[in-house]
């Protein structure tokens, strides 16, 4: 089907438009929601106990994927205006689900020696150096991780490639890390202040604005790091 055609389907109409902007949406936030239930429901079995942190960590396994998804489907929409929102979402899951466990894995489990160093940096020699400089670490993982999930959702790069190309977007897109920090302080924000039901329920929200966020950083790897004839 052209993109004509996919246009005409929908409509040109302001009210047509803006109700399959609100049809995605609705679709994405199920998508999100469905794949964030098992996170949420091993967190609800986990009791809050610092021994318990790598299950926590551990716990956070499928939900590189389902952004992944939701980043893929947010770019296929604009170009592809029809009224099948879902078959994006799956497709980006299909297409991107090996190439980000792949470093989505070993992030998870660097992540998981940072937190247990955190938290239980009190028990060592030094510990109070070492605490924050792990702290530390840990934002600049998560916000590295943000870059992956881009490189790894929009671009067939070597494993080393994904790696060297997401560090390198941590300091030329600065704009975006900032962004991708601030949302990463919302989510957290949001969790201690209300629960991570929340999270489930607004997935839609933030999915959206890291698509805000990071289509700088695809335009700039776009223009950096790809063969233009």
């Amino acid at each position: 089907m052209s993109t004509q055609q996919q246009a005409d389907e929908i409509g040109p109409g302001v009210l047509s438009r803006f109700t399959a902007g609100v049809y995605r949406f609705l679709v994405l936030g199920v998508f999100l929601a469905v794949a964030g239930v098992p996170t949420l429901l091993l967190w609800a079995l986990l009791a809050p106990d610092p021994g318990n942190v790598v299950w926590f960590v551990a716990a956070l396994l499928p939900v590189a994927p389902a952004l992944s998804a939701a980043l893929y489907a947010q770019r296929a929409w604009a170009e592809e205006p029809d009224l099948s929102p879902a078959k994006p979402l799956f497709r980006g899951l299909k297409m991107n689900l090996r190439d980000t466990l792949a470093w989505w894995v070993p992030v998870l489990v660097l992540a998981s020696v940072l937190s247990v160093n955190v938290l239980f940096a009190g028990q060592v020699a030094g510990g109070g150096m070492l605490r924050p400089v792990c702290i530390v670490l840990l934002v600049m993982l998560a916000v590295w991780a943000g870059h992956l999930l881009v490189v790894s959702s929009f671009f067939s790069f070597r494993f080393r490639d994904v790696l060297r190309v997401a560090a390198a977007e941590f300091f030329l897109s600065w704009k975006s890390s900032l962004g991708l920090l601030s949302l990463l302080i919302v989510a957290a924000a949001a969790v201690v202040v209300s629960s991570e039901g929340l999270l489930l329920v607004l997935g839609w929200a933030f999915a959206a604005l890291l698509w805000l966020v990071v289509r700088p950083v695809v335009a700039d790897i776009t223009k950096r790091f790809t063969a233009h004839d």
